[in-house]
């Protein structure tokens, strides 16, 4: 996804400034991301890789859109309206493919549907669209390097899963990965302001 987020950054005419520091960061991640899923793809379905190959590249594509054309609108709305939109979209699909839940789903389930809709989506998005303004849309894209960090994380603290060598390798490469990414310049360029002049200075302040 941050490679696709700077392909779509060239393409659109505004490529992000990445220094040497923040390359060997997403160069580190995603060796720390392949430490952690492995390397083995035999037998994998095209079809579903295809999917989420489009996936990554949607993933991509909403930061640049977002700081590109949308920096000025409120966070909440931007994100209310889109997942209000996505749910709308969805709803025919559901229904097509008889996928409505034939009995009323349990207490487990109805809090945790609520839990990933507020939490991990509603919240997840506005916290995105913070760091999106923050650090800018392509270096904002490696959070999803610490995605499969946590799912690991997650699977060896509550399913029980081995944790490996290579699990604890890839979780540091992923956070260094992510540290080096979002590092900035020590020692920016900042443009030298000059005075306004009589005539340009706001009208209240003019002598």
């Amino acid at each position: 996804m941050p490679l696709a987020g700077v392909a779509i950054a060239f393409a659109m005419g505004r490529p992000e400034r990445l220094t040497g520091v923040n390359w060997l960061g997403i160069a580190a991640g995603m060796l720390g991301v392949a430490a952690l899923v492995g390397l083995d793809v035999a037998g994998s379905d095209l079809v579903a890789v295809g999917e989420v190959a489009i996936v990554v590249v949607g993933y991509a594509l909403g930061p640049a859109i977002l700081s590109r054309w949308m920096s000025d609108l409120p966070g909440v709305g931007v994100v209310a309206v889109s997942l209000a939109a996505t749910a709308v979209i969805y709803v025919p699909f559901v229904l097509l493919t008889g996928a409505w839940p034939a009995a009323w789903p349990s207490a487990a389930v109805i809090w945790s549907i609520i839990v990933l809709g507020v939490v991990c989506s509603a919240l997840a998005f506005l916290f995105m669209v913070g760091l999106i303004g923050e650090i800018g849309p392509v270096k904002a894209t490696t959070i999803t390097y610490v995605n499969p960090a946590v799912a690991v994380v997650a699977g060896v603290v509550v399913l029980g899963e081995r944790l490996t060598v290579w699990t604890v390798v890839g979780f540091v490469l992923v956070l260094l990965g992510s540290y080096l990414v979002t590092r900035r310049r020590s020692r920016e360029p900042v443009e030298a302001i000059a005075p306004p002049t009589p005539d340009e200075a706001p009208i209240g302040q003019r002598r």
